[in-house]
Formats: C-alpha cells, structure tokens, sequence
C-alpha cells in the first residue's frame, strides 16, 4: 500500500487530509512539528511526503533542505496563499510540487497520484542507459552521472532531465516541461519551470551561472545540449 506522510501542525487540516487520502486507498502517518516529520521521514520508508512550510520547531524550508540531504522521497508543500517566496524557496530546497491553501482535497491527491504515475514510469522505463555527452542516465535505476561523477536528483530533477535528454537539441517550452513534469494539462504558475532546471542546473553544470548543457531559449524554454 503507498504510504504518505502528513506534516501539518494544524489538527483540522491533518484530519480532512488523512481521512481524504485514505479514503482513496492511501496508508497515512503524521507529524504535527518539523522536527518530527523530519524524523519519521527519515526513519521510515514513505511514497510521498506532504510538508506545511509554516511550522513549529523546525520549518518546513529547513525540513525539506535537510531530508534532501539524505532522501529523494517526492515532496508536496503546503503554502499559505500569496506566500510566493516560500513556494519558491520550497522548490529551491527541492520540493517536487506545491499546493497554496486552502485547497481542494480532490486536487491534492490528483497531484500525489501524477507523481507515483511519473515514480512507475522511471521504474518501468526500458533498462538502457541514456548518454548525452558527458551526462549518463539509468532509468531502471534512477541514477546521474555527470562525467562520471554521481549526482543525487530529486524526482523532478530527474524527469526533467529525461525528457530533455531523449530528444538533445529539441526546444522544450515552459508549458511542455511543467504538463511532463505534473503529468497533468494543468500546469499552475510556469515560473516554477525555472527553479527546477536552476536547480538541476546546480548538479549537472561546472558553471551553474554560465551553463552550457541545459541552455535557455530566450522566450521560450530550454534545451540540452550534448557536450
């Protein structure tokens, strides 16, 4: 059973949540504080973790920066509504998706569901490895090598830079990546595009500032270059 874990310091949201998703077939767990979502996260194995930003003892910016460290668990993030530099703070730290509240229930499971459907499709993806210059990809086992160096992606990370590296060269538009990434025609607000190739552009660039693998196409989106 896929099992979710809930971090939300607000009882009534945890409620409606775990009594939603487990009304569709999920297992739940909770944690009411960062410290302690951190904790269980760490601890134990989860599909997709649900991560509130705002909460006591430990934010959840700094609950996300550190379970990345160790984890490429998918990551949802709750944010409060026009809080848009914590959304882009979330996906900075490697948040996978984010939801602003209040939010429909309906809504928030589509967007768990979209990313074990993008989780099966990696798992279920033919066994070659993909080379484009000096990056290597192993779909089967989710693995980056950038010069035969290995990177940790987060799922995001990852899909993004399979798609673009299954067909170099070509022009992915913003809209194009953010409908692949969310497997979903609802796309949200595209910028969140952008803070994920400027963080995959961290891992696979020397030069995160000046890239030369993953270039920008002026006023329309981005492409991979094989170098």
């Amino acid at each position: 059973m896929t099992r979710v874990l809930v971090v939300d310091d607000e009882p009534a949201i945890r409620d409606a949540v775990g009594y939603a998703l487990r009304s569709d077939g999920f297992e739940v767990d909770f944690a009411g504080d960062g410290e302690a979502g951190l904790q269980a996260a760490l601890a134990e194995e989860f599909d997709v973790v649900v991560l509130d930003l705002m909460l006591p003892r430990m934010s959840g910016t700094e609950v996300c920066r550190r379970l990345r460290a160790e984890s490429a668990v998918p990551i949802v993030m709750l944010t409060a509504k026009g809080a848009e530099l914590d959304r882009v703070l979330g996906l900075e730290v490697g948040a996978d998706d984010y939801l602003t509240k209040p939010f429909s229930l309906a809504e928030l499971i589509g967007r768990i569901r979209a990313i074990l459907r993008r989780r099966d499709l990696d798992r279920s993806s033919p066994a070659t490895i993909l080379r484009v210059g000096g990056l290597e990809l192993d779909p089967m086992r989710h693995e980056v090598r950038v010069d035969g160096v290995a990177k940790r992606l987060t799922p995001s990370e990852f899909k993004l830079l399979l798609l673009l590296a299954q067909q170099p060269e070509r022009v992915f538009s913003r809209r194009e990546i953010m409908q692949h990434l969310w497997d979903s025609t609802y796309v949200g607000d595209q910028r969140a595009c952008d803070i994920h190739v400027s963080n995959l552009r961290q891992k696979v660039e020397c030069d995160p500032a000046s890239p030369d693998r993953i270039i920008t196409v002026r006023g329309i989106g981005y492409r991979l270059e094989a170098m």
